[in-house]
């Protein structure tokens, strides 16, 4: 059903950042049965989860023999939002740690936030960070993670992408697309926010979130995978943008299977990226990004005079110009 906020709540969730989305034990089941073999013997790491209610934390506890782990690590911080939102006083930040014989709950001495001291020390002692992270914070939180070297499985939304630290990241071979939720949308155990979704798409008890996407580090099979191409170039359903020395190809499928030159595709076309297969050259929408291939000062893809969302300029490593 659909989920009813007051009139106070709803100013509260304008004014703060909407990053309360609990995920379904059923959606961390899918993705984690592609990475089985990375978490012998490793410590996991849950920074953005209270025991009481993660599903990430319910996930690794049960299945903790099966993967063969050395340690879990779960550790909150102060949810002042929810408490705001349930007219109640934030409850102390926590973190617990099991070794598959005991577990021992500890109380942060500051907030359990993820940069603090405290939580980047257990940081430091971690193998593989697997969490959802507040989506308002998810450059800071990946920066963080690659910056001490750490091995992670997060969630995240696909726009993330279209920033530049986040898409410099792919185009290194440093961060790439994981298997996902079908269809691209997550539905999340919701107790905070209006559930906008139509009718048809929505389900009791959650929120429903499109273009939200697993990110990782951790090779998959996935990424070695070419994508099999059908369409065939021609002038007219791949015409040149106005600004860049590139073709638009505005669905990955269509990607032409004779073309080598370079085609800008939606940032959807991460999902079936394969570094053997393509290359990424840069992107649209940022003077950073968009290296020789920009004509002109106007950084965003032009087509036609129109002004078009941002576009990943790639080539087919597999063809000759």
């Amino acid at each position: 059903m659909p989920i009813n906020l007051t009139n106070k709540n709803l100013h509260i969730a304008k004014t703060n950042k909407k990053d309360e989305f609990y995920t379904q034990l059923s959606d961390i089941e899918d993705e984690l049965k592609n990475y089985k073999k990375y978490f012998k013997d490793r410590v996991v790491l849950c920074n953005c989860d209270d025991p009481k209610i993660s599903n990430f934390y319910r996930y690794f506890l049960s299945n903790f023999d099966t993967l063969g782990l050395k340690k879990l690590i779960v550790s909150c911080y102060k949810n002042q939002e929810v408490a705001l939102f349930e007219n109640k006083q934030s409850e102390p930040a926590i973190w617990l740690e099991y070794d598959g014989s005991k577990s021992s709950t500890h109380q942060f001495e500051g907030d359990g936030d993820f940069r603090s001291k405290e939580v980047i020390q257990l940081l430091e002692k971690t193998d593989i960070v697997v969490t959802n992270p507040p989506f308002s914070l998810f450059r800071e939180y990946v920066s963080q993670l690659i910056g001490y070297d750490k091995k992670f499985l997060i969630i995240g939304h696909q726009n993330a992408i279209t920033c530049k630290e986040i898409f410099r990241l792919f185009m290194e071979n440093k961060l790439w697309l994981g298997y996902g939720f079908k269809g691209f949308a997550g539905y999340f155990i919701n107790t905070l926010y209006e559930d906008y979704a139509t009718a048809t798409s929505r389900k009791e008890g959650t929120i429903r979130v499109a273009g939200v996407h697993w990110f990782t580090n951790l090779m998959i099979e996935k990424r070695h995978e070419d994508l099999i191409l059908n369409s065939q170039y021609n002038l007219k359903t791949y015409p040149k943008y106005d600004n860049y020395d590139a073709i638009e190809v505005s669905k990955t499928k269509e990607i032409p299977v004779d073309y080598g030159g370079v085609m800008g595709v939606p940032i959807t076309f991460l999902n079936k990226y394969s570094p053997k297969q393509f290359e990424i050259l840069g992107k649209t929408n940022n003077k950073e990004h968009a290296g020789q291939y920009l004509i002109g000062e106007n950084p965003n893809a032009m087509l036609n005079g129109k002004k078009l969302y941002h576009r990943i300029l790639i080539k087919n490593k597999q063809l000759k110009n």
